[in-house]
């Protein structure tokens, strides 16, 4: 006897919903996001003392990562229901308008009795959890970090305008100066030798400091007015540029990734590192299926027309794309994207068919544990 298990994963309690090889329930319950309520339903499974079993999850991450944890240590098979496909199915029966948890959990089941390529889902290695986290960490700090820095050239320019043009503010030196010195009247009877002893007390080692402080003294001198409130704005001058100095700190996971194929950085090799190895995709078309990256067919009687997906996971498209466009500096993929403007295609359709053709790249680096060099048989 076959089991098919469809759980509809939620924040506090899941639906489980079991069924036979022949669409028959065996039961339908709510499970508790717990330890306890999650080895209960171990336990339910275990008692039936089927052939096989099969659970498929609508969801996967945040409430539903116990749930995976616990389902594949009890050497459960747990395959992946994309959520479209549960909301299309459900839909498609009689009574589809209704929706509620247990009807879902009967959906999710019925998918997994009835189709045979829903992804396996593998539980995370230690590794790929600590890159995800961290680079959704890295992505927040850049963030936060864009936003801080437009505030404080929005500040600095009703401050001082003239020392907003002079610094730049996406480097170290300029964020350090600004921590220490912002408002015109705190550096017009400044000395620049004081100035300079400060800001390497502070941040020791620093470039081009002597002529940032001569030039910002005579500036300040050259503003002979103070703007109204200028000391609390110089005030959150320096409060931002010190946040943004601790921001620098954190923007760098400290991990070792390779970053062998042309356009990858460090962001987007551990973009790719949390999608996971090679073993979720049965195919480099797979993984472009997955990415949103596969052409489209469109036939219906003597009309057909192939167009752009739109599915797909947006974050994994960009990351493709976003690396495709990077790599425009490499002379073999200069010359694959030049092909395709000659074949009359537009810039984006040229980078979007060279991201695909990363794709296989990426697969076969993935498969065969092997860097990136030139002359790589898939060489994009």
């Amino acid at each position: 006897m076959k089991l098919y298990v469809g759980v509809d994963a939620a924040k506090d309690t899941h639906w489980a919903c079991v069924i036979d090889g022949d669409a028959r329930p065996v039961f339908s319950h709510a499970v508790a996001n717990d330890p306890e309520g999650i080895e209960a339903l171990v336990g339910e499974l275990s008692i039936l003392e089927a052939d096989a079993t099969t659970v498929a999850l609508d969801l996967l991450g945040g409430s539903a990562t116990l749930l995976c944890a616990m389902l594949a240590e009890a050497g459960l098979r747990v395959v992946h229901t994309p959520g479209l496909a549960v909301n299309r199915a459900r839909q498609g029966m009689r009574g589809g308008e209704n929706k509620s948890d247990p009807r879902d959990a009967a959906t999710i089941a019925d998918l997994a009795r009835t189709r045979t390529d829903l992804r396996p889902v593998e539980v995370e290695t230690e590794i790929d959890v600590d890159i995800r986290l961290l680079v959704g960490r890295r992505r927040e700090v850049v963030v936060d970090q864009t936003r801080r820095l437009s505030r404080l050239r929005d500040l600095l320019s009703s401050l001082f305008p003239a020392l907003e043009r002079r610094i730049d503010v996406k480097t170290k030196t300029g964020l350090v100066f600004l921590s220490l010195f912002a408002a015109p009247h705190e550096l017009r009877s400044a000395k620049s030798d004081r100035i300079v002893r400060q800001i390497a007390k502070a941040a020791p080692h620093m470039r081009g400091v002597e002529l940032m402080a001569r030039d910002a003294i005579a500036l300040a001198k050259a503003q002979t007015i103070d703007v109204p409130g200028a000391a609390t704005r110089a005030r959150l001058v320096k409060d931002l540029a010190a946040e943004a100095l601790a921001a620098r700190a954190q923007r760098d996971p400290d991990a070792a990734l390779i970053r062998s194929l042309p356009g990858m950085g460090a962001v987007l090799t551990a973009d790719i590192a949390c999608v996971g190895t090679g073993r979720r995709f049965r195919s480099a078309d797979a993984l472009a299926a997955a990415a949103g990256l596969n052409p489209v067919l469109r036939q219906s009687g003597k009309s057909r027309a192939i167009r752009r997906s739109t599915s797909g996971d947006k974050n994994l498209k960009r990351v493709f794309f976003q690396s495709a466009f990077n790599a425009l500096a490499d002379p073999e993929s200069c010359a694959f994207y030049q092909r395709k403007r000659a074949e009359r295609k537009r810039h984006n359709q040229a980078v979007i068919a060279l991201a695909r053709r990363r794709v296989n790249v990426v697969w076969a680096i993935l498969q065969t544990r092997t860097p990136f060099t030139p002359n790589f048989k898939n060489a994009a």
